[in-house]
């Protein structure tokens, strides 16, 4: 069983975070920080310049993390120290420009020898992801597929090719904070299950213990992004034990999904 599919055993809580803000060490140790708390997977976010599916924090913190110095080949290195310490599954979050500059063969064969589980590019469209998918499959590296509210009619065609595990972009527009989600979710997943097994977690807005529990009673796990980053934001190099705590009750809302199953 792979480290992703281990992830979703139970309830999953994944969680976020950009690398290099406020800087690349702090980065390694909210990682293991996450994972202490109980996070079942991390996306780690490759900061760049223009991050179109982003919203304002995640904005702020590529910025952050930008000017803080960091390069691709810098994460590589925190990920590679990280892995030394944990087995939690971790997952790249980018755009193409970064792995294009680095060259696909030698970015997912890095990504191979560090200890990375799959790579999520929002960018990338569907119809287009021939162009890394046979070098992400002969590394070993999961290509994540998100799935959309306007995906409509190709919401199965998506997910019967799907990898690792499948991100179900809970509404429209970039990511944030959200007070109120009410995309029809249901259905979303609904169709995904019925022509495939790959799990589904549930991303874009979610912040609170109440829409962790609600969405993991939907899907097999959920995601968190721009909560973290904006505790990383106010307490900078400090907010490991803020990060801690808010992962804890998360992931522990997540399961109390499962107890109502």
């Amino acid at each position: 069983m792979s480290r992703i599919n281990n992830a979703f055993k139970q309830k999953a809580f994944i969680g976020f975070i950009t690398a290099g803000d406020p800087d690349v060490d702090s980065s390694g140790k909210f990682i293991l920080e996450m994972a202490r708390a109980g996070a079942d997977l991390i996306e780690i976010g490759i900061p760049f310049s223009d991050p179109i599916a982003e919203g304002v924090v995640i904005q702020r913190a590529s910025t952050r993390a930008l000017n803080s110095g960091v390069t691709v080949s810098k994460i590589f290195d925190m990920v590679a120290s990280v892995r030394k310490k944990t087995d939690i599954p971790l997952v790249f979050l980018t755009y193409l420009n970064p792995v294009f500059n680095y060259g696909y063969e030698e970015f997912f064969k890095k990504c191979a020898d560090v200890g990375i589980d799959g790579i999520i590019i929002p960018d990338l469209p569907y119809e287009e992801k021939s162009e890394v998918e046979e070098i992400s499959k002969k590394y070993g590296i999961d290509l994540i597929s998100l799935i959309a509210p306007t995906s409509h009619d190709r919401i199965q065609l998506i997910a019967k090719e799907s990898t690792g595990f499948i991100y179900v972009v809970s509404s429209m527009g970039v990511t944030g904070v959200r007070s109120e989600i009410t995309t029809d979710l249901d259905s979303i997943v609904g169709l995904i299950r019925k022509v495939t097994d790959t799990p589904t977690a549930i991303g874009f807005g979610i912040n609170t213990t109440e829409q962790a529990e609600k969405f993991a009673g939907i899907a097999d796990g959920v995601i968190v992004g721009s909560a973290i980053v904006k505790l990383i934001e106010k307490y900078g190099k400090d907010a490991a034990p803020y990060v801690y705590d808010y992962v804890k009750s998360m992931k522990e809302a997540a399961m109390r999904a499962m107890q109502k199953v």
